[in-house]
């Protein structure tokens, strides 16, 4: 084992001489508390190691020892419910350890070693397995973790057992004698192989319309939510943990403040899955690195929680990982380099901020899975970003506008008007419209791009009636362009804003969500018909058929908003008569 001594100390950055022979990324146990640190760079027998714990009395010429390996986490059944800290030490396990304050150098396994777990064979004797084919499955809760020959081996089956087994028995063995037992080790920064990537053809439904109906994300894409104080990503996220269509959820709080982090942990547990009236837990892997924890750990829980959701899309499921927020991760990058006195590049950031925003954006997608039988499985990252200030302009914000395919930009003048989710119509974007489409079609909702585009037309229409409204009064405006502001105020209030908890409207059917901006599209050109016809507008607002389509989203029967369509036209048809 390679040992050297600590020789500097400036915050979680260390140096240490006699360092000769070791590797980048290798991990290290610093002082006679034993550390956990990493090596960021090599210099001659010096090495420089960011350290994953607080180094408050930490003393030159304290003892460094490589262990040699780089910074991996376990994987194995065992990771769904557990909530972890950065580098995957169990907050559970932590706490029976220390108590309520974390000690320092403590290490701990991330699986739990005693208990057992029912592995069924899915192989026999005499079969070729290599990389990433299903061996058996063991039964996590209701998900089959499907147990799989790690990347890079391969043989014929010699021996496999059913039975009861811990994740570190051998449950198969190959005929060149190499064993594979439930777990697997891998390192964080190195991305999982697979066979190829897919286009990003099917959509990641959510149950939120301003989401799914105008700023779509595709499985296996990159979507950001940037927003200042108070917007609301952060229930924004946990709402997409919620009721997004992914088999499982990674949960990131990366030095996001305590009592934030606090209310996920607690919040979490209590929440039920929709779809199986099981805990939500059941199905989601938690990663708390809260601000005040140690700032180089921060990097560390990015990575740890990519990793974990690559294995489970290795076993073709469909994982949706929620990072809260990304900025938290860019801070830490920033004191980091200050203190290797890196040169700094825009507003004190690292020159490599972009590269590691594209490294991580880069490890999702919905691929073909390693192994015979033609899995696919997807990551679909949601990162959310606080810019300072609500600042868009910001190195953060920009740097992942280049990656990202969806841009969901929360709007702090929306949030103070109680409008949520407060996502602004005219900055959001999504890049997935014309890859899905498709999907839509083959669903049933063949217009749903052209529906999807007079919306927009409409609300980019309002934004421009405003200004003259605001110069000349809205007296001035001709009748047409009247009925184009009622309008869209009955798309803001009706339809893109939602509850995240009302009871029926904080989840909205792919279908509902179709069939409610029909009805509004279509009492917008009976407006338009009636008007040429020479029927005020103001006749036309107090028919009594406005008022259901404004209580549309509470009802949950879809046939009953269909309804609506030949109602908005039989009530107009009325007026025409009475003229």
């Amino acid at each position: 084992m390679i040992k050297g001594v600590v020789a500097r100390i400036s915050g979680p950055v260390v140096m240490a001489h006699g360092m000769r022979g070791s590797k980048m990324y290798d991990v290290v146990k610093v002082g006679d508390e034993k550390l956990n640190g990493e090596i960021i760079r090599l210099d001659g027998d010096e090495a420089v190691v960011q350290v994953y714990e607080d180094t408050s009395g930490l003393k030159i010429g304290e003892t460094v020892a490589n262990t040699e390996n780089p910074l991996s986490v376990e994987l194995g059944p065992g990771l769904l419910s557990s909530i972890y800290d950065g580098i995957q030490r169990p907050l559970a396990v932590l706490v029976e350890k220390s108590g309520s304050f974390i000690s320092r150098g403590i290490t701990v396994p991330g699986l739990d070693r005693g208990k057992k777990w029912i592995f069924e064979p899915a192989v026999k004797s005499g079969d070729r397995v290599g990389g990433g084919d299903v061996i058996g499955t063991v039964l996590e809760f209701n998900m089959k973790h499907r147990i799989m020959v790690p990347p890079g081996i391969s043989g014929t089956v010699q021996e496999i057992r059913a039975g009861s087994f811990s994740v570190e028995d051998t449950v198969c063995t190959l005929g060149d004698g190499q064993k594979i037992p439930l777990i697997q080790r891998w390192p964080v920064r190195k991305g999982r192989p697979y066979q190829n990537k897919l286009d990003p053809t099917l959509p990641l439904i959510t149950g939120q319309r301003v989401f799914d109906t105008i700023f779509p994300v595709s499985k296996g894409g990159t979507a950001m939510i940037p927003g200042g104080f108070g917007t609301g990503k952060t229930v924004a996220e946990q709402t997409l943990a919620k009721w997004a269509d992914a088999d499982i959820i990674v949960y990131i709080g990366c030095g996001e403040r305590g009592n934030e982090m606090t209310e996920v942990l607690s919040e979490f547990p209590a929440l039920l899955d929709p779809r199986t009236g099981k805990p939500l837990m059941e199905r989601t892997i938690l990663i708390a690195n809260t601000s005040n924890m140690p700032v180089a750990a921060r990097e560390a829980s990015i990575y740890t929680g990519i990793t974990i959701a690559e294995y489970y899309r290795d076993m073709g499921y469909d994982v949706a990982l929620m990072a809260d927020s990304t900025s938290r991760w860019g801070e830490a990058l920033r004191e980091v380099s200050g203190r290797l006195e890196e040169m700094p590049g825009e507003e004190g950031y690292p020159a490599y901020l972009a590269t590691r925003l594209a490294a991580f954006y880069e490890r999702a997608g919905r691929v073909v899975c390693l192994g015979s039988g033609g899995r696919s499985g997807s990551i679909t990252v949601v990162g959310a970003v606080s810019p300072p200030g609500g600042d868009f302009s910001e190195p953060i914000t920009q740097n992942t506008l280049r990656i990202a395919g969806t841009f969901w930009a929360l709007d702090t003048s929306l949030a103070y008007r109680r409008h949520f989710p407060s996502v602004n119509w005219i900055k959001s974007y999504s890049l997935y419209l014309d890859s899905i489409r498709d999907w839509y079609s083959e669903s049933g909702f063949g217009d749903w791009k052209d529906l999807r585009d007079r919306t927009m037309y409409l609300l980019q229409k309002e934004v421009e009636l405003q200004e003259i409204v605001q110069l000349v009064g809205p007296d001035a405006l001709p009748e047409s362009e009247k009925a184009i502001l009622e309008v869209t105020r009955m798309i803001r209030e009706d339809f893109l804003q939602q509850s995240a908890y009302d009871k029926i409207d904080s989840f909205c059917p792919m279908e509902k969500q179709y069939w409610m901006l029909r009805v509004i599209l279509a009492f917008y050109d009976r407006i338009t018909e009636a008007m040429a016809k020479g029927i005020t507008l103001s006749k036309i607002l107090k028919l009594p058929v406005k008022a259901e389509i404004g209580r549309m989203k509470e009802l949950s029967e879809v046939e009953r908003i269909k309804g609506l369509i030949p109602g908005i036209e039989k009530a107009v048809a009325t007026l025409e008569v009475e003229r």
